[in-house]
């Protein structure tokens, strides 16, 4: 598993393709050893107010839950994969971040069908 949650600065939708973005992420995270790619789920939606400290003033987070238990390398080098797949999707996007976040295995649920 990982859950990549994307929130980026609305109108970047309409130069950009958002969607394309989505699928370059699932097939370099497809790519690393450390997911079974059924498990990945990527996921963005637009952000309507916002203001950072940078210009341009527009901005793509993603953040990167995964389940508990990863090392600081690894997640350290996934953030950055990341990082370097929106940098070159969007590359005149003001501010690129990511975070990582550990998911509880045992408080975990999900249904699929």
């Amino acid at each position: 598993m990982p859950h990549v949650s994307i929130e980026f600065s609305t109108g970047l939708e309409q130069t950009f393709d958002i969607q394309a973005l989505c699928e370059r992420l699932f097939v370099v995270l497809s790519e690393q050893d450390v997911f079974d790619p059924p498990t990945i789920k990527i996921r963005a939606k637009p952000v309507e107010f916002f203001r950072i400290g940078t210009d341009p003033q527009t901005f793509v987070h993603a953040t990167l839950l995964l389940m508990e238990g990863r090392d600081e390398v690894t997640r350290t080098r996934l953030n950055q994969t990341i990082v370097e797949v929106v940098s070159q999707a969007m590359p005149e996007v003001g501010s690129i971040t990511v975070q990582d976040l550990e998911m509880t295995r045992a408080s975990y649920a999900k249904q699929l069908q």
